[in-house]
This record gives structure tokens, sequence and C-alpha cells, in this order.
């Protein structure tokens, strides 16, 4: 399987944000990842904007998982994007 296949079906929340942009032609998510030192240890998030909006993930991961880290915060755009007025569409 080519590797964007993998990378698709690997970050559903991130596509998915990627596509309501397109679908409300709005610039695309950008993501930031950012970390916190704590203890001997380093945890790691994500921070997306969309539609001018940074919104960012819930929760703080491992370094092995900041793929989990945006798609948290993808999750959470789309959310807030969902509860957008000027932005609802029937659909989704």
């Amino acid at each position: 399987m080519p590797s964007s296949q993998q990378q698709a079906s690997s970050t559903p929340w991130q596509d998915r944000l990627a596509e309501v942009c397109r679908e409300y032609q709005i610039q695309a998510p950008h993501f930031q990842i950012v970390s916190d030192r704590r203890g001997g240890r380093t945890a790691w998030s994500s921070i997306v904007t969309v539609y001018g909006k940074r919104i960012e993930a819930r929760y703080w991961y491992d370094g092995r998982n900041i793929t989990n880290a945006r798609e948290d915060a993808a999750e959470a755009a789309l959310t807030w994007l969902s509860n957008q007025a000027n932005l609802t569409t029937t659909g989704w």
C-alpha cells in the first residue's frame, strides 16, 4: 500500500478536518506541535489553527504518540467548527 494511503487511513480526524475546510472553502488547518518538560520526561501536544481559531488538543502524549496529539486537536477543531452557526450545512 502506498504511504499516502497508509497516512490517510491512520489519521481520520485530520483527514476529515481538511475535507471540511475544503468544503467550506476556508484555509487548510495548520498544526503546531508543542512540548512541556515534566520531570525527566517530555509531554507532547498539538494546537491546530482553523478559521482563525487556535484549538488545543485535550491531552498530552508521550513522544511516540505525536500523531495522537494531532488527531486529538483535529477532533476538537471539528467539534468547534460544527458549533459555528455561520458554517453549518446539511451533511455533517
